[in-house]
Formats: C-alpha cells, structure tokens, sequence
C-alpha cells in the first residue's frame, strides 16, 4: 500500500500471532471475493481508507497460526483515494514508512511479508 509520496502501510499487530510485530494490512478472503475486492475491504476495515487497487507485487507462499495453515499471500501496489489510516480492534498501530525506513526484517511479522516488503525495495530503487 503507497500514499502519494511512495510510502508503504504497515500495520502494528494487536494480536496473536506475533503480536506486536509489523504487518501489512490485510486478512483472508471472503467466498465469493476477489483478490482485488478482498483487499479493498480489508483496508476498509482495518485502516478506515479507501484505495484503488493497482498492480501485484508478489504472490509469497506462507503459514499461519499454530497449525501451519498454508497461505497464498498476494501483496498489491494501491493508491490511497480518501481517509486517514486509523487502526482497527485487532491493529495496534498503523504508520506510513519510506521505502528507506522500513523495519528490520526481525520486527515483521511474516516471511511472506518479509518477501513482499523486499520486492517493494526493489521496485522502489530501479
């Protein structure tokens, strides 16, 4: 997720796992949902914004939660059209970050954000 000025959302998590660590916003798709609807209410309800879902950046395969469910996690270039990003029940803290003030790989949350973050960095510097 940029704003205007090229920065990522990222998402403090208010819950297990990795409680504490940094996020992107997002959750599980709904039956019926597609990737590009999924990630609009997501963002709409964790963050209160609405965007306009742009390109993908990565599809990372992942586990979650204490069963090691597996994941495909799909990570998407939006621009923010309206709203200040405020954290839901289960976000501790949102904040935008400059692609050179990310997090160290060890404050996020998951690897597959780790891959994705590091494709942004990627994109960002060529």
């Amino acid at each position: 997720m940029r704003d205007g000025a090229g920065r990522v959302l990222l998402a403090r998590r208010g819950v297990q796992p990795f409680l504490g660590l940094w996020d992107t916003p997002g959750g599980f798709v709904e039956p019926g949902e597609s990737l590009e609807e999924c990630v609009r209410r997501e963002l709409r309800e964790e963050a209160g914004i609405e965007i306009e879902v742009g390109r993908l950046l990565a599809t990372v395969p992942d586990t979650y939660g204490p069963s090691g469910d597996a994941t495909v996690n799909a990570f998407y270039e939006c621009r923010l059209l309206s709203g200040d990003a405020r954290p839901d029940d289960d976000v501790a803290e949102l904040r935008w970050f400059a692609p050179d003030e990310l997090p160290a790989p060890e404050e996020l949350a998951f690897e597959c954000v780790r891959a994705a973050l590091a494709a942004f960095s990627e994109r960002s510097a060529g």
